[in-house]
């Protein structure tokens, strides 16, 4: 079996007004205990896991299971793992001692990887982290920049002060020239167009291979949800209307398109050869396992076109208790995926890319060609020069509409499949 592997550390300075992603930010001696014990932690879950799944490359076991439920022997030999991702959370956290502990005992239970990225963040990375990634065979350092414009970064509560950004862009740059990812946000409060231009030229200075150009986002449960006398932070200022916003997300996707930059999926953009192998098995519904509190994995049977999700428990406490006392780490929610749910899933993750979904896969697994399911929404946009003529997939212009036009596609292939 083929499977890439995410790894989440739930550990963060603080956090972010506009995040929903799990993590935690202790102090202080529980910060080094928990991050020690974390670590030993999902190096036990590592082992479990992979070898649980290893066995899925020999085909069913004797009960005639697909998805293997108990363990096996070490793994290495028959699970293949094209790509690592190490994210969170603030990978840079750990330091170069914790990432020494936890590369150390996870890389020899993995094959030779083809792409492996490893999440930071400015006000935690110092060359002493990056060297050590680079010694353990990180490819990619994924830099969270978002923006360098102070009053944009203090509105969102954003950890790190700004000015330090080009240092450590420099010291990123020195290690992983032409090789590191950085992020980027428009819409933030205060933001103007000629200030995203500004935080792309700035960026554009180090040479990154790619850029995620994210547009802000307002997820439930966050403190940018919440009315401003709710927040229990200073009063944040409004945020662009949606055409304002729309407008700045456009002028820095420009920026980047004239600079080389081509646009590969909704928000990423990179040089040539330079995309992320890893998010793109995401979007070709590509097996994936994933460790840590709050991560999830979703492993496909091609030959029934089922496949099932799991998803740990957003909870670092519980996830270390459960390896010392040998349950399984990675236990939560477990979802069972039929084949029309995978249909809508390979649409919704494909359709983001300027490729489109994989054909050649999609066909593979449900005996059914993309255009044969939705026909009629592809030429209804193709004619509005929305969908691509000569593939099955979003037109540049196309990809600004992609929520309605799963819509459209999701309607049509529910008839289908009735």
């Amino acid at each position: 079996m083929e499977a890439s592997l995410y790894i989440h550390i739930p550990f963060c300075a603080g956090a972010c007004d506009y995040c929903d992603f799990y993590s935690t930010a202790p102090r202080g001696r529980r910060r080094d205990r928990l991050t020690g014990a974390f670590i030993e932690a999902l190096l036990l879950d590592a082992e479990k896991t992979l070898a649980r799944f290893a066995r899925a490359g020999n085909g069913p076991d004797r009960q005639g299971r697909r998805f293997p439920e108990g363990p096996v022997s070490r793994t290495g030999l028959f699970l293949r793992v094209p790509t690592l991702y190490i994210g969170g959370g603030t990978p840079s956290l750990l330091g170069a001692a914790g990432m020494t502990r936890l590369l150390g005992g996870l890389m020899p239970m993995l094959p030779p990887l083809r792409e492996f990225t490893v999440e930071a963040n400015p006000e935690s990375l110092d060359e002493a982290f990056l060297r050590t990634c680079r010694d353990f065979g990180v490819t990619r350092i994924s830099l969270g920049v978002q923006t360098f414009h102070e009053p944009s970064r203090r509105s969102v509560h954003r950890v790190g002060d700004g000015s330090l950004l080009p240092e450590k862009l420099a010291l990123t740059a020195e290690y992983y020239g032409g090789s590191f990812s950085a992020d980027l946000i428009t819409g933030l409060p205060c933001q103007t167009e000629a200030l995203v231009l500004e935080d792309i030229e700035r960026l554009l200075a180090f040479n990154p291979g790619h850029v995620s150009l994210y547009a802000l986002t307002v997820e439930e449960g966050t403190p940018l949800s919440l009315p401003p006398l709710r927040r229990g932070k200073s009063s944040v200022p409004f945020l662009p209307d949606g055409e304002t916003a729309d407008r700045l997300w456009l002028a820095g996707r420009d920026a980047l398109e004239q600079a080389g930059y081509d646009q590969y999926e909704v928000s990423n953009f990179s040089l040539p050869g330079k995309q992320s192998v890893h998010n793109i098995r995401y979007w070709r519904m590509k097996n994936w396992l994933g460790l840590g509190p709050a991560a999830s994995g979703t492993i496909i049977d091609d030959a029934s076109g089922t496949g099932r999700r799991y998803t740990a428990a957003a909870d670092v406490d519980a996830y270390i208790a459960a390896a010392k006392t040998g349950s399984p780490a990675g236990s939560g929610l477990t979802e069972e995926l039929d084949s029309a749910t995978l249909i809508k899933e390979s649409f919704l993750m494909g359709f983001r890319c300027i490729e489109g979904p994989d054909r050649d896969l999609f066909r593979r697994r449900f005996s059914r060609d993309v255009e044969e399911l939705i026909p009629i929404t592809l030429e209804a946009w193709r004619r509005r020069g929305l969908a691509a003529a000569e593939k099955t997939a979003l037109t540049r212009e196309g990809l600004l509409w992609l929520d309605p036009f799963l819509l459209d596609a999701f309607k049509e292939a529910e008839s289908q499949l009735k």
